[in-house]
């Protein structure tokens, strides 16, 4: 079996620099991105229904208001695929940077669209055309974020850790996008809210934007991709051969993440539509438990990352599978129990355990897919979960909990999902202490992939 032949990165002090750079880089913009992905959901759950379906009985509103939240992971894949092939073809950064401009201008436009009474249903038009905009933005970030993170450490055995950092961005969006509507919430009336005050966060989307480009324009290129334009091993077809060649490393990608990204969007988003209308908790309340356990998960991300250094990032993930697996039911009897303090711990506990996947999960996915089609091969697979988990998650269990009034039936549901990343993690393969740049060209077929010149000397 034959392998592109890469040349190690040097380990001067400037190109130590340099990596730093791209991986700070990669966080911040990352963070920024789930910033604009999360505040919808946030705002979505609260008042959305009421603003931009407003002749609708509560349940329904609150459907349809999710519904344009699912929107925005359907067309995750569609960025996945446009960015992928761009961010293989012509690189990491100046992809990278089209789609924070891409995320960040439909936030701002989010925050200016007036609601139901004033022009009727384009509103919600407008809102589901602008989620649409977020869901291909942020399709096409986290392919590249995680590209750029590990292949400037392309060649040590901390990947996990740098991995890590990009999804380190997610809570740290989280972070920002409560810690910036819980300000908004207490600087008015609940009147002065449902009008102007939660326009107030998408329109501070801009400043960040600023802040976004002016890291990401000064970073380099990876090496591992400027190695493969030097050698011209750049695939023609980055996506085609994607699918090709490394379909179930794809097909396994989107399977891994399913017991991982339905679980959060439960843990966060649905969280507050529950905690609000079934358990009459205060939306402050349930606002200062996430921030509590976005904090935290600050701290579990990476650690989980560095873990996987050590134990290997398969056995990292299969323990943290199981662990969601034993979590779902204790989870919903804790909030059910209306004790403020056993919310406050389900909720941090809730974050831990999903860190435990979405720590060493960057690197987990990067490591199945040689360079020439990383972009594209991981932000497919990523991204295909959009519809087949993280989407869904807050419908179906809108759903399971109006049909069988119990939660009982969303746990059994959170069961099922962890079950799945758990049989299709363990048959990833774990490529944690393999050479990052030099892996096999095809695992499914001995052939090299098309369009990509390859080098016998070095032995897979």
């Amino acid at each position: 079996m034959t392998a592109i032949a890469l040349g190690k990165p040097g380990h001067d002090s400037a190109q130590a620099r340099h990596a730093r750079r791209a991986v700070i880089a990669a966080t911040i913009g990352t963070m920024i991105e789930w910033y604009d992905f999360y505040l919808y959901g946030l705002v979505a759950a609260l008042i959305f229904g009421k603003l931009y379906f407003p002749s609708h009985e509560p349940f329904a509103a609150t459907l349809l208001s999710f519904s344009t939240f699912f929107l925005g992971f359907v067309a995750r894949p569609f960025g996945a695929l446009i960015f992928g092939h761009y961010g293989d073809r012509i690189g990491r950064k100046g992809t990278l940077v089209a789609t924070l401009m891409l995320m960040g201008v439909s936030t701002v436009l989010i925050g200016l669209i007036p609601t139901y009474e004033s022009i009727g249903i384009w509103g919600a038009v407008a809102l589901t055309f602008l989620r649409v905009l977020q869901g291909v933005g942020v399709g096409g970030e986290w392919g590249g974020a995680i590209s750029v993170a590990t292949e400037w450490s392309a060649f040590n055995k901390k990947r996990g850790l740098a991995g890590s950092w990009p999804q380190f961005g997610s809570p740290l969006g989280l972070l920002l996008a409560v810690i910036v509507l819980t300000a908004v919430t207490h600087a008015g009336s609940a009147e002065w809210f449902e009008t102007i005050g939660w326009r107030l966060p998408f329109l501070f989307s801009a400043v960040l934007i600023g802040v976004g480009l002016w890291i990401r324009l000064g970073v380099l290129e990876t090496p591992v991709f400027q190695e493969m334009k030097k050698k011209k091993q750049i695939a023609k077809a980055p996506v085609l051969d994607a699918v090709r060649f490394h379909w179930r490393e794809i097909l396994l990608t989107c399977l891994i993440r399913t017991g991982q990204q339905a679980p959060f969007v439960i843990f966060t988003t649905f969280l507050l539509s529950y905690g609000t209308g079934t358990l009459h908790l205060e939306r402050p309340f349930l606002f200062n438990a996430v921030l509590a356990a976005s904090c935290l998960s600050l701290v579990t991300t990476p650690l989980f990352g560095y873990i996987s250094d050590r134990i290997g990032r398969k056995r990292m993930y299969l323990i943290g599978a199981a662990t969601m697996l034993l979590f779902a039911f204790p989870y919903y009897w804790m909030l059910n129990t209306a004790v403020p303090a056993v919310i406050v711990v389900a909720v941090m506990l809730s974050l831990v355990v999903h860190d435990m996947q979405y720590g060493p999960q960057a690197a987990f996915i990067a490591e199945s897919f040689p360079p020439s089609v990383r972009y594209s091969g991981c932000s497919i697979g990523y991204q295909l979960a959009s519809l087949t988990s993280g989407g869904p998650a807050p419908i179906i269990a809108t759903w399971l909990l109006h049909t069988y009034g119990t939660s009982t039936a969303i746990s059994s549901y959170l069961a099922v999902i962890a079950f799945i990343s758990l049989v299709s993690a363990a048959f990833l393969r774990d490529r944690s202490h393999e050479d990052y740049g030099a892996h096999d060209i095809s695992i499914v077929d001995d052939r090299p992939e098309p369009g990509i010149s390859v080098s016998p000397s070095v032995a897979s």
